[in-house]
């Protein structure tokens, strides 16, 4: 399986910083992640947490 270019603790900071209101085309674009990629990251998080 391919690794992943961010961390765990970054996966967690990218989608806080959606949390506190900033709309997901944007946090996506600054992170270089496409939308589908974010909603992944979203679904994995709440697997673990």
């Amino acid at each position: 399986m391919r690794k992943s270019r961010f961390t765990e603790e970054q996966i967690i900071a990218i989608l806080a910083e959606q949390e506190r209101g900033e709309t997901t085309a944007e946090v996506c674009r600054r992170h270089g992640i496409s939308s589908p990629t974010y909603y992944i990251y979203g679904r994995l998080s709440r697997c673990k947490g």
